[in-house]
């Protein structure tokens, strides 16, 4: 079935109007990092709650040299932002656990950003009136676990998490998104790196086999990898059922044996 963008904007907009309301959240507080995916949840938030309730968080990690497209993004959608620098943050994590005698891996270095961004984000979500990080995380990229557990995970709610890549790009094309915001190479920002660059395999074939059961069964076989190995990163946290009766109803079954 051909993917029709206009056709699914309406419900995704009602629906994250919904999310909101849920949250008791006013403004909408989106890590801007000039890809495609934060460029469509920003002009979809913009659509949805108004530019005055939605505010862009610029996280270079010191020099980034890409940061020119989170900067004409906001200037774009006209939307209130700042830049918050976290290299010294980071720097500063890793100094200490240098300290500590920790031995810091590649891991390390490259999911700290991650949290320490989501960190970031949260907090100046709390200095806003119903401050609420929305998520920007794709379906090709959480099918593969491509994200960072309480990093680029998080957020109250995702408008693109059942979306692939090429469906966001029609996405942000029917909101009247320049071709530089939804068509640049997606990277991590962190290692220099493009995200095919660090899966090994494009996510064209990822969509591939999602949305039509096709992929070359080498690549198949390291796609069903990834996503048998990431899939804790996307479960509830696990509570030990103890047995003990609660004397409230909350109307969710959370604590309720499974």
């Amino acid at each position: 079935m051909e993917f029709n963008a206009k056709a699914q904007l309406p419900g995704l907009m009602e629906w994250m109007w919904e999310r909101m309301q849920a949250c008791h959240g006013k403004t909408a507080v989106i890590g801007i990092s000039g890809g495609k995916d934060s460029s469509v949840v920003a002009a979809l938030s913009v659509a949805v709650f108004g530019r005055e309730n939605v505010y862009g968080v610029l996280m270079p990690d010191g020099v980034q040299p890409d940061i020119n497209y989170s900067q004409e993004l906001v200037e774009f959608l006209q939307i209130p932002h700042c830049t918050m620098d976290i290299h010294d943050s980071v720097q500063g994590v890793l100094h200490q656990m240098e300290q500590a005698g920790h031995d810091i891996r590649r891991e390390t270095r490259v999911n700290l950003p991650s949290r320490i961004r989501m960190a970031t984000l949260y907090a100046v979500a709390q200095s806003l009136p119903g401050g609420t990080v929305i998520n920007t995380s794709n379906l090709s990229e959480d099918w593969v676990g491509y994200c960072t557990v309480y990093g680029d995970s998080a957020g109250a709610f995702s408008p693109l998490g059942m979306y692939t890549t090429e469906e966001v790009v029609a996405l942000g094309r029917a909101l009247g998104l320049p071709e530089k915001f939804v068509v640049k190479p997606p990277s991590d920002g962190l290692t220099g790196l493009t995200d095919e660059d660090n899966l090994g395999f494009t996510y064209h074939a990822v969509n591939e086999y999602v949305r039509r059961g096709v992929c070359d069964e080498e690549i198949k076989a390291k796609i069903d990898r990834k996503h048998e190995a990431s899939r804790f990163k996307f479960e509830t946290i696990p509570v030990y059922h103890n047995g003990l009766p609660l004397a409230i109803e909350d109307g969710t079954d959370f604590y309720k044996e499974k």
